[in-house]
């Protein structure tokens, strides 16, 4: 650890399973990088739903991972492992974290370190892998969206959402969402997308309305059981349903034929608990293949609001109102090293 670093950092832990009044600043040692791995000083976190989960105890950090939430964070690199070689100190990055991401300092896997472009804030970046590697994982990899298909995206306005119809767009796809009132579905509109508003139409007969009866090609669910008699309704032949959570429930009971008869393919994913070595592939594509969109300044996160570490409770609260459209950042202070 250079001399430069303090020996402790500001850190949010979680005090016991609950609201978001569990969550409180401590002190904690900070870590040293391990093989392979950079210590980031930590400029800025992503918020996400596995953090709130987490913090309620339905979503416990895997074998080794740090129990301090956070999944994404941006900063420089302070410290590194003398296996890395294609980072230097002081170098812009964010990363894909599998915890650690709320606190002054964040250990990070190189390979999961991706530069900062000049246009982007460290509260920017901060919120682009977790949504990335999500999207490009279950979109583009295991549902193979093609130009000129078409994509569903459940929840247009969450992060995942925003930057699911943002990157569908950017490679040709026609993309409908749905969103749960009319600021919302303005928002999917203004990002390219066709607005659904489920509080108002049935999204299964709006999508065969849209697409003249045949239905979609892909669809990014978050929503889960409940939703999916009406799914396999949805998909076009030869269709692709991607499940990335499950917030109306995870069982249900499921009519076979629709899935035989339409030659449709049901997958899904969680992110976290994936090996490293999964996740570092899923790094070189995003490197290749959609960071070139980032530098290039045609894919920019969708920031809904900003808050210090130290309000952390309050930003789990905005995601768990909501109310909030695009992503969820904490930002974070410290005197130069």
């Amino acid at each position: 650890m250079p001399t430069s670093l303090p020996s402790t950092m500001k850190a949010i832990i979680i005090e016991a399973p609950g609201d978001a009044s569990v969550l409180a600043l401590i002190d904690r040692p900070i870590p040293s990088p391990g093989t392979g791995e950079v210590l980031i000083q930590v400029m800025a976190a992503g918020v996400n739903r596995p953090d709130l989960m987490q913090r309620r105890g339905l979503y416990p950090p895997p074998p080794g991972a740090s129990d301090i939430p956070g999944l994404e964070i941006a900063g420089r690199v302070v410290a590194i492992d003398g296996s890395v070689k294609d980072i230097m100190l002081g170098d812009k990055v964010c990363a894909l974290v599998t915890g650690g991401g709320y606190a002054e300092y964040c250990l990070a896997a190189a390979e999961l370190c991706l530069p900062i472009p000049e246009n982007l804030s460290f509260a920017e970046a901060a919120t682009l892998p977790e949504a990335l590697f999500t999207v490009w994982s279950n979109v583009f990899e295991r549902s193979h969206l093609q130009a000129g298909e078409t994509l569903l995206v459940h929840g247009g306005t969450s992060g995942i959402g925003t930057t699911a119809i943002m990157l569908a767009k950017l490679f040709g796809a026609r993309v409908l969402a749905t969103a749960g009132n009319a600021e919302k579905c303005h928002v999917c509109s203004a990002l390219g997308a066709e607005a659904i508003d489920y509080q108002q139409a049935d999204f299964r007969d709006r999508v065969m309305e849209l697409t003249g009866g045949t239905g979609v090609d892909v669809i990014l669910d978050i929503v889960g059981g409940p939703y999916l008699a009406r799914h396999l309704d949805a998909l076009a032949p030869d269709g692709r349903l991607a499940i990335i959570a499950v917030q109306g429930g995870s069982k249900t009971e499921i009519n076979l034929l629709p899935i035989l008869l339409k030659r449709l393919t049901l997958t899904g994913s969680t992110l976290r608990p994936q090996r490293l070595t999964e996740k570092s592939r899923l790094a070189r594509a995003i490197r290749e293949k959609v960071w070139p969109w980032v530098a290039s300044g045609h894919l920019r996160p969708l920031i809904d609001s900003i808050f210090p570490l130290k309000e952390a409770a309050k930003a789990h609260e905005r995601m768990e109102s909501s109310q909030h459209i695009g992503k969820i950042a904490l930002t974070l202070e410290h005197r130069p090293c």
